[in-house]
């Protein structure tokens, strides 16, 4: 019997989380922000943009938002997980964007997927938890797990 042992602090989610398309190593970052003047226009674009550059650059990745809140894990080559976010830092349709995890995975969680997008579940955070300051306390698993959930409520093979 074999045994898989998971640490999502530093090293990503397990294997059996994860599905791949390439063989190179691959890197993941979840970060959060507040949407500034969100529409859904706005939201059109970037998604449109994300899409586009991130077939370009081996990145894959989901998109969850409303109104107050974007959360994204972006997942690829390391190199191009770390350029796609200092693009990110800069972009001023959102503001106080802090990272929630990062680190190394085996595997993707959104191989299918240049940029999933989806609007924040009901089992996440409710906008007054938001409001709260909710993300000053969420752990790099909490941030990992919660995509790990919705990449299964999306893939049923997973």
């Amino acid at each position: 019997m074999r045994t898989l042992t998971c640490v999502t602090k530093h090293n990503g989610p397990c294997e059996n989380q994860m599905r791949s398309k390439v063989s190179k190593p691959l890197n993941y970052l979840i970060y959060a922000s507040k949407p500034f003047g969100f529409s859904q226009k706005d939201l059109d674009e970037i998604l449109l943009k994300s899409k586009y550059n991130n077939t370009a650059n081996d990145i894959t990745g989901a998109l969850l938002c409303r109104h107050d809140i974007y959360c994204q894990f972006l997942e690829g080559p390391e190199k191009e997980v770390n350029m796609t976010y200092s693009k990110i830092l800069s972009d001023d349709r959102h503001v106080d964007i802090q990272m929630l995890s990062s680190g190394s995975a085996t595997k993707r969680l959104f191989s299918n997927w240049a940029m999933r997008d989806d609007p924040i579940k009901s089992w996440m955070w409710t906008r007054e938890e938001v409001d709260n300051g909710i993300l000053q306390h969420v752990t790099q698993s909490d941030a990992l797990e919660i995509f790990v959930k919705h990449s299964k409520e999306i893939d049923q093979f997973l």
